[in-house]
């Protein structure tokens, strides 16, 4: 009787080998369960929020020195298969040894997805799960068009979603811990 093979590799699924090797084209590529996604450039708006997010974020986190946060384009590699470039990340600083000269390689405290057109259902759908299933313990789902941001923590391997805020809203967040924003900030366009 023949041998089981386990944790033979699918050569129909796109690896990390294979996304290091893509064209410097300026496309934002990820791999998610080894399928190859290409999207569109972000929006004015989407910038727009990403920057004013990532900025109030920064200040604060380091002003308390929590950690780090970062931006898009900037490699999230969670498994061999599953190369991801979330719109804004928050590592604690006690979780620094995931970051590497390749990028992030492991599940960090929060990830943050601003939706787009051509993004919002691959952000609400298999990114989200991805994003669960490896551990990723707080997720926000920013849409700028309905000036919302919906927050997600880890419960097992799914999120429950624990809060919903909306266009100037007075924002308290657990992760990063404590930081407090009101939400009018993300929109302001000064």
């Amino acid at each position: 009787m023949a041998g089981r093979v386990e944790n033979v590799p699918d050569p129909s699924k796109l690896t990390y080998a294979d996304y290091v090797n893509l064209p410097d084209d300026g496309r934002r590529y990820e791999i998610l369960d080894g399928e190859l996604v290409v999207s569109l450039s972000p929006t004015s708006r989407h910038q727009l929020v990403s920057h004013n997010l990532s900025f109030t974020l920064a200040v604060w986190v380091r002003a308390q020195g929590l950690g780090r946060i970062w931006h898009a384009p900037l490699d999230l590699i969670l498994a061999d298969t599953v190369v991801m470039q979330p719109d804004i990340i928050f590592v604690s600083k006690s979780r620094s040894a995931i970051v590497t000269k390749r990028g992030l390689e492991a599940a960090p405290d929060l990830v943050i997805e601003i939706l787009s057109d051509s993004t919002a259902s691959r952000d609400r759908g298999v990114k989200m799960r991805l994003y669960a299933r490896y551990g990723v313990a707080c997720y926000w789902i920013v849409d700028a068009d309905a000036r919302t941001l919906e927050v997600y923590a880890l419960r097992g391997d799914v999120f429950e979603r624990t809060a919903t805020y909306r266009d100037d809203d007075d924002a308290r967040f657990d992760v990063p811990a404590g930081f407090e924003m009101n939400l009018a900030d993300a929109w302001s366009e000064d």
